[in-house]
């Protein structure tokens, strides 16, 4: 399943112009339809995802995201995977416009298939993926033609756990912990009272705490989904489990109920 909501895009070229060992975005010659007379630009997302969540444990990191596409308030669709394995180091996920997801998700996959016929035994990191990603969005940002997402990149960077989160503006950061969309209110401040005595959880600790910050985004945020992905990365690689459901307890909302 595609989504197109605004950018057009079409196709790639040959051209061997590199950043950091990634071609920029123009060199894969996705450009407006010149025959149409007039450029487009995408103003407002239209398929839209939500959190992401991302924590480093002891060893590796754990991310998550739920499945749900939406279209404006609509739960349009049911089955939108956002989180995706780079290679055995890196997993990136997305909220925000799931069309410029696919887009940016279709360039990155073409990477990967040049660096693995090269076959000189190097993968791209954490932390390269990441500058790129800055550069891209931000040369994006500066043609007034935004990629409608935030980036979350998260893998093994010379074996420590390493998380960053890139928005649609270039502006990026690295830290221990990350959360996007409405979960920045509310798995942030779980994530900080689990590392507040234990810097790095255990893998199970870290796991449960992102299952639990889950769960509370579908009790409280409008646009989350019962379903979703969970990946880790660890020295076993990346593993993108299958999709799981959050179990709800709706006892609790007899505690919400007006006198």
């Amino acid at each position: 399943m595609n989504f197109y909501g605004g950018t057009i895009h079409n196709g790639f070229n040959d051209s061997r112009n590199s950043f950091g060992g990634f071609r920029g975005v123009d060199d894969y010659n996705f450009q407006p339809d010149i025959d149409r007379g007039f450029i487009t630009r995408a103003h407002t997302p239209l398929t839209t995802v939500t959190s992401v969540l991302a924590l480093s444990y002891e060893g590796g990191v754990v991310m998550a995201a739920d499945l749900v596409g939406s279209y404006g308030s609509l739960m349009r669709f049911k089955n939108c995977p956002r989180i995706m394995r780079v290679n055995a180091n890196v997993v990136i996920g997305a909220s925000g416009d799931y069309a410029d997801f696919q887009y940016l998700q279709q360039i990155i996959k073409q990477k990967i298939i040049e660096e693995e016929c090269l076959d000189d035994g190097i993968s791209i990191k954490p932390r390269a993926l990441f500058c790129w990603l800055t550069r891209v969005l931000y040369q994006r940002r500066s043609k007034f033609d935004p990629l409608w997402n935030t980036f979350v990149i998260a893998g093994l960077q010379d074996g420590q756990p390493y998380i960053s989160c890139v928005d649609k503006l270039g502006t990026g950061y690295e830290d221990k912990q990350v959360a996007t969309g409405f979960g920045s209110h509310l798995a942030t401040p779980l994530f900080r009272e689990a590392v507040e005595n234990k810097p790095l959880p255990s893998k199970e600790e870290a796991i449960a705490v992102v299952k639990k910050s889950l769960e509370i985004l579908f009790y409280r945020d409008a646009r989350s989904f019962d379903k979703y992905l969970l990946a880790t990365v660890d020295s076993n690689g990346a593993v993108i489990e299958e999709p799981q459901l959050i179990k709800p307890d709706w006892s609790l909302a007899a505690l919400t109920e007006c006198p």
